[in-house]
């Protein structure tokens, strides 16, 4: 039985109901092909009303019969490649949880039912090399299609597949010369679900904007970017669903990302629409940072406690510290989880996938992306060496602090600005990146001294305290505050590095 996630790499090709299979040992590399397996297969398909999930490329069906039987989710990751994921069979028209969580991002609340039913003879034919390693596997499929809800006549057909298992990519070409030898062509259709649904097929969902040229119009710069993180927010949705490490910092990460490129190309755009993407990401953004900003802190507050004397860093402070920090972390994930089942959820993504798409464009939209975009960038450089300034005169008062974390933001701003067109000015973008993250990098640091040392002082204020637990807590302060002291040297010595730095 196939691992319950695998990658599948085939390719499939249409072939006469009379032809012969190919001769396999006039393939490069096979050195036999073992005798036919026979097995029958019934798989019924499922999606929903509008046929989201076949205009992305994905198939759910729950089939029976055959070594793998249950439910199976395809998604594509290549031309020929497609991420499996199998679950047990259950029960029909009841798709498992595990699997529903993979498809939630794509269709947005709406029901799943059966769409087609499809019937299959295979034989399959193991290939092995000169080694005896199995290759690939040649299936001989003869099969019925009864389409559902009215979406098309039943039908017959015969394909073939070569599925790859040890072997690369190459036994493809070197397969070729047989399969066209035995009449085969390559199929016109990824999946088989596509062909039993013939016209009803719904035509593919936008794969993005073109990439990003220099004498190109600048408002590919924007979109290709925001595509991108787009498909970082499907990708990562799942993982946050299910409590994947990480999903949660680069989910947020996605959306913060999108939010600072929809600013810095603000101009090439309706205000409007932009101005409510903003607004919906930062909310988004917002929701995402609570449980990883609980992660990072208790992983920040854990590691100086270790470091402390062994009495003190297994007294009652440490069960303080992860009641807190536990408990701020398991309110903000759960209100993240109940956030990503919203219809105002789901409507963030298809406005972001329309802004992608069909984006409001003005007409400066079209201007050359080379020097448009960089008087954009260039407006966020400026934009950060303003909040240099206003952070070097606040040095010693009580809002120094707060300056901080505002070049922090700007810092980030730019960092994704440049990001946004290393395609287009190569070198120079790579450099403004690169020093903005650092900034970045290194205020972040300090803005979490400043987050630790609140909380800190909140549990050292606490009534009824064990005794010395008060002084480690006053540790831990300290130790804040010269991470901050460093933090705030090293800032300055990168703020003389960076200064002036343009596209």
């Amino acid at each position: 039985m196939a691992s319950p996630d695998s990658t599948e790499t085939e390719r499939k090709y249409d072939t006469g109901h009379t032809a012969r299979v190919p001769v396999f040992a006039d393939i490069a590399g096979v050195e036999q092909a073992g005798e036919p397996a026979e097995t029958f297969l019934e798989a019924v398909y499922y999606d929903t009303a509008g046929l989201d999930l076949a205009a992305r490329g994905i198939t759910l069906r729950r089939r029976t019969g055959g070594s793998d039987q249950g439910w199976h989710l395809k998604l594509p990751i290549g031309p020929d490649s497609r991420r499996e994921l199998q679950a047990p069979l259950g029960q029909p028209d009841h798709v498992p949880a595990e699997l529903l969580d993979h498809l939630a991002v794509f269709i947005r609340g709406q029901k799943l039912s059966p769409v087609a039913r499809l019937s299959t003879r295979r034989s399959t034919y193991r290939l092995h090399g000169s080694g005896g390693e199995h290759l690939a596997d040649f299936t001989d499929d003869r099969v019925h299609a009864v389409p559902l809800r009215n979406l098309g006549p039943e039908t017959h057909w015969r394909e073939w597949e070569l599925e790859l298992v040890h072997a690369t990519p190459e036994l493809f070409t070197a397969a070729q010369p047989a399969l066209e030898a035995a009449g085969a062509a390559p199929s016109a259709h990824t999946a088989k679900l596509a062909r039993a649904l013939g016209q009803s097929w719904p035509a593919p969902r936008a794969a993005g904007p073109r990439p990003e040229r220099k004498k190109g119009p600048v408002r590919d710069v924007a979109t290709t970017y925001v595509g991108a993180q787009i498909n970082e927010l499907l990708t990562h949705d799942a993982g946050v669903r299910q409590g994947v490490p990480d999903s949660v910092h680069q989910m947020r990460s996605a959306a913060r990302r999108i939010r600072s490129v929809l600013r810095t190309y603000r101009p090439l755009f309706t205000k409007g629409a932009v101005v409510g993407l903003e607004r919906e990401l930062q909310r988004l953004g917002r929701i995402l940072g609570r449980p990883r900003d609980a992660e990072v802190m208790r992983e920040r507050i854990l590691a100086n406690l270790h470091a402390l004397p062994e009495a003190q860093a297994s007294g009652p402070a440490l069960g303080q510290i992860e009641h807190e920090l536990g408990t701020l972390y398991n309110t903000g994930y759960q209100r993240a989880l109940a956030t990503l089942n919203t219809p105002r959820y789901y409507r963030i993504l298809t406005a972001l996938e329309r802004f992608r798409d069909d984006p409001p464009v003005k007409s400066k939209a079209s201007k050359p992306a080379h020097k448009t975009s960089a008087r954009l960038v260039n407006k966020a450089a400026r934009r950060l060496d303003r909040a240099h300034r206003a952070a070097k005169k606040t040095t010693g008062t009580a809002s120094y602090e707060a300056t901080l974390h505002q070049v922090r933001k700007d810092a980030k701003r730019l960092r994704h600005a440049a990001e946004s067109v290393t395609a287009i000015h190569g070198k120079r973008a790579r450099v403004l990146e690169k020093g903005s993250h650092r900034i970045q990098s290194v205020l972040g640091d300090h803005q979490d001294t400043v987050v630790a040392r609140e909380l800190l002082h909140r549990l050292a204020a606490a009534p009824d305290l064990a005794a010395g637990t008060a002084a480690v807590f006053t540790a831990l302060i300290e130790k804040e505050a010269k991470t901050a002291a460093k933090t705030e040297a090293t800032y300055r010595k990168l703020r003389k590095e960076t200064r002036g730095r343009r596209l």
